[in-house]
């Protein structure tokens, strides 16, 4: 007979390794990848930005995906921080809105993106 109690329901979360192996998949097969929330203004300054640069992205939003939370503790063990946005490119973490802009500006945004295979 199955106990009852002790058993957490299967849409609590992935475990850990899931999760990562989740956020990988996301960040390998797609060249542009907004971790944001719909409630950040600076989420919406970044998918502006490559919106501008008619740039196709991916955007995932922690405050609607049931494992946002956990995606959240997983970006900041592979980023070193936990604000949001955190963008990707070509599967390498760029840094938040501001550090995204300021790649543009540079000059150094678009080559990133265009060796996106």
């Amino acid at each position: 007979s199955s106990r009852m109690g002790n058993s957490q329901p299967a849409s609590v979360g992935l475990s850990n390794d899931a999760a990562v192996n989740q956020i990988q998949d996301i960040i390998s097969h797609n060249c542009v990848v907004i971790f944001s929330k719909t409630t950040c203004p600076y989420c919406k300054m970044a998918k502006n930005l490559f919106e501008d640069l008619n740039v196709n992205y991916t955007a995932v939003e922690l405050d609607m995906d049931t494992n946002g939370r956990q995606f959240q503790d997983i970006l900041e063990q592979m980023t070193g921080g936990r604000t949001v946005p955190r963008v990707f490119i070509n599967g390498t973490f760029v840094g938040g809105a501001t550090d995204t802009k300021k790649l543009n500006e540079e000059g150094k945004l678009l080559p990133l993106i265009h060796q996106c295979q």
